[in-house]
């Protein structure tokens, strides 16, 4: 079984394309991944590229898809460890690599920034990878 840590990108990606995870993978992220992929949701309604009723119908696979969320102690102090380490100015994205380096064995990142500040730190791994077993 591979454990993956999703960022919000990955989450919302599956839920479009119905993307099958295969039996034998577990999806990890920080409490917050639901909440940063309605953010990203939201500004595509208001940009226009979705409706509302699209939306609603992501907002609820996206609910449905099984993650292990987690925001514990340790994470947390490992988040805050990296960014002071890295001199990054918010531990946004620490969480996720903190997460991939105590609990997962990638980290799936669709957003850039995140994949880029990913590199050397922890495995990264692609969206396709999720669909095999």
């Amino acid at each position: 079984m591979a454990r993956f840590v999703i960022d919000p990108p990955a989450l919302v990606l599956p839920s479009e394309e119905q993307v099958t995870v295969g039996t034998g993978h577990q999806l990890v992220a920080p409490n917050s991944v639901r909440s940063r992929a309605l953010d990203i949701l939201l500004r595509r309604v208001q940009s226009g590229e979705l409706s509302h009723p699209e939306v609603l119908v992501l907002h609820e696979r996206m609910t449905e898809r099984k993650i292990r969320l987690l925001g514990d102690r340790v994470s947390r102090r490992r988040a805050w460890t990296m960014a002071l380490e890295h001199g990054w100015s918010s531990i946004e994205d620490a969480e996720y690599l903190a997460v991939t380096q105590l609990q997962a064995d990638a980290l799936i990142a669709l957003g850039p920034a995140l994949a880029s500040l990913a590199v050397g730190i922890v495995p990264l791994a692609q969206i396709d990878d999720l669909r095999s077993p």
